[in-house]
């Protein structure tokens, strides 16, 4: 039987992302802390933005290629490390393909954001760093991932989440 309602709005959205090889049950328990990485992105970016900090956004941009190469993002380790155990939730999974393309995506956009900033080119960063800032946002908030979208685009979605359920 299909689920149906806000969480599996949410699932639907987490296969998008490259969860849909996770078992459903450690899904459903850690789908609020998948949060985790994105929320803490757009503050990041929402502080370097407003101040127009170069060296903010590309500290960023590294954490992000870091998570675009490693099995899963910086922060998420820390979560898997240190606030699991305080909460009494499994692990984390490792990110999926489209997730970790997000977070490449995020890398050079950072990078072109600090750039634009350290160019004088405070109208382009605001508006580079702003847009991210929402596009990480909203991944915080719904787990919907525009990034993830474009991923399936070019590579397909992966696997079929249907046959998973």
């Amino acid at each position: 039987m299909r689920e149906v309602g806000p969480l599996a709005t949410a699932l639907d959205r987490l296969d998008a992302q490259g969860y849909v090889y996770v078992d459903r049950q450690t899904l459903r328990e850690v789908e609020p802390w998948l949060r985790w990485s994105p929320v803490f992105c757009a503050i990041v970016m929402a502080t370097g933005t407003i101040l127009a900090a170069p060296w903010l956004l590309w500290g960023l941009a590294v954490t992000a290629a870091l998570g675009a190469v490693l099995p899963s993002h910086p922060f998420d380790y820390v979560y898997n490390l240190g606030v699991r155990r305080l909460t009494g939730t499994p692990p984390l999974p490792a990110n999926g393909a489209p997730r970790r393309f997000a977070c490449g995506i995020a890398a050079v956009w950072l990078v072109a954001t600090g750039a634009a900033f350290a160019a004088g080119l405070a109208t382009l960063g605001y508006a580079l760093g702003g847009v991210l800032t929402a596009v990480a946002a909203l991944v915080g908030t719904t787990h919907f991932c525009i990034p993830s979208l474009v991923y399936a685009l070019i590579f397909g979605r992966p696997g079929c989440a249907t046959e998973q359920r």
